[in-house]
């Protein structure tokens, strides 16, 4: 049965090509752990884990272990970092399928050792990655309490700690000085894991803005003082788009200008026109009559609306693309449907496609500029994009 007209195409080729460029930015500094969380950033984790594998990525990072689960079906030798670590009774699933999850609380050290125990793991057979607290506030044990944390890697343990991660949570801003208050407080942390005498394999740090800022070989710099190899965390750029960096940059990192000519966008969202109608001067258009015709025009029906993820707060303010032109949006955009002026576009049909994000001739639109229209930021404009969207691949 033919679907409703509104799907998401993906390019699991750029994809590939996205994470073979970038692994050339961390070379011969770091690992990527491909981060294919929240459903691939809405671009589908069914198409997209198995290509960054199929790209050479060793390891996937999903939020949670419901996602683990999903990536591990798909990926079933692909290291799997659960980054948004694991809740109450969720342990015996890491076990089983094989998950690595990172860790911060008493008791998900608790949980897992209790698990893997009952399941006669042997000793230091089990993952872990301890997350540390450097300044953001959200997860991770914070620096006062490292040395209690190190202390449950004991030898009989089946816990290992493989990897000491944390989050850069500001490598996008021009002075640098907030990466380089958290990259010292790691550079104790690391200090006190060797001053221990524990070895753990990965020093997991740094996302997107980190590696496009060129940091990879700074970051590497200290894990190898430490005998540590260096895993960073590309998302957006996975995905073909470079985050925007701190307008007061004097100049552009080398990596970071190279990026925007070599990163292709993995998804194009479409839709097409569904009716179309002539209204007279003076006709409302849309709930609450919030668009008043000003004049006879051409208006098409689109089967797509907040529903599917076109912010509400894009009617009367943005475009869509048709046969290759800009369409202003007109009156408000509905649960299911939004509708478009196209009175200066000539020969609009019923079955024409239109671009809701993507290229079509030589016109563009990006997630920055459906960012910039809403008040948000490109991450959420991805992944507000409905389940019910289909996911094609191209």
């Amino acid at each position: 049965m033919p679907m409703r007209p509104c799907w998401v195409e993906i390019r699991t080729r750029s994809l590939e090509e996205n994470y073979r460029f970038l692994q050339t930015l961390a070379a011969p500094h770091a690992e990527l752990l491909a981060i294919v969380k929240a459903n691939a950033y809405g671009h589908s984790l069914e198409l997209c884990a198995p290509a960054a594998v199929r790209a050479g990525a060793k390891w996937l990072g999903v939020t949670s272990v419901e996602e683990g689960l999903a990536a591990r079906a798909l990926c079933p030798e692909a290291r799997i970092l659960v980054i948004g670590g694991m809740f109450p009774g969720q342990g015996a699933a890491v076990v089983e399928h094989g998950l690595t999850t990172v860790v911060w609380e008493r008791w998900q050290l608790d949980e897992l050792e209790s698990v893997a125990r009952a399941a006669g793991a042997p000793a230091a057979s089990l993952p872990i990655h301890l997350e540390i607290d450097t300044g953001m506030s959200r997860q991770g044990v914070s620096p006062d309490q490292v040395s209690a944390a190190l202390a449950r890697f004991v030898p009989e343990s089946p816990l290992k700690l493989e990897g000491v991660m944390t989050h850069l949570f500001a490598a996008d801003e021009a002075d640098g000085a907030v990466t380089e208050s958290q990259l010292a407080q790691m550079a104790e942390v690391l200090r006190r894991v060797e001053d221990t005498g524990l070895y753990a394999e990965w020093f997991n740090v740094g996302s997107s803005s980190a590696l496009l800022a060129g940091q990879a070989g700074e970051i590497a710099a200290l894990a190898d003082r430490h005998g540590m190899k260096t895993m960073m965390r590309p998302g957006l750029v996975l995905y073909g788009l470079a985050p925007q960096f701190d307008p007061d940059f004097e100049w552009e990192p080398a990596s970071l200008t190279a990026a925007r000519a070599r990163l292709q966008p993995v998804l194009s969202w479409k839709t097409r026109v569904t009716s179309l109608r002539s209204v007279p001067a003076g006709a409302v258009v849309g709930y609450n009559g919030t668009f008043v015709a000003s004049e006879p025009m051409r208006l098409a029906l689109l089967a797509v609306g907040y529903a599917d993820g076109l912010d509400r707060r894009l009617g009367n303010r943005f475009s869509l693309l048709v046969r290759g032109t800009r369409a202003p949006l007109v009156g408000r955009i509905s649960m299911d449907q939004a509708v478009i002026d196209v009175t200066d576009i000539p020969g609009v049909e019923a079955g024409d496609e239109v671009v809701i994000l993507g290229t079509q001739g030589t016109e563009t639109i990006s997630a920055f500029d459906h960012a910039e229209a809403t008040g948000t930021i490109p991450w959420e404009v991805f992944t507000r994009i409905g389940q019910r969207v289909r996911r094609v691949l191209v």
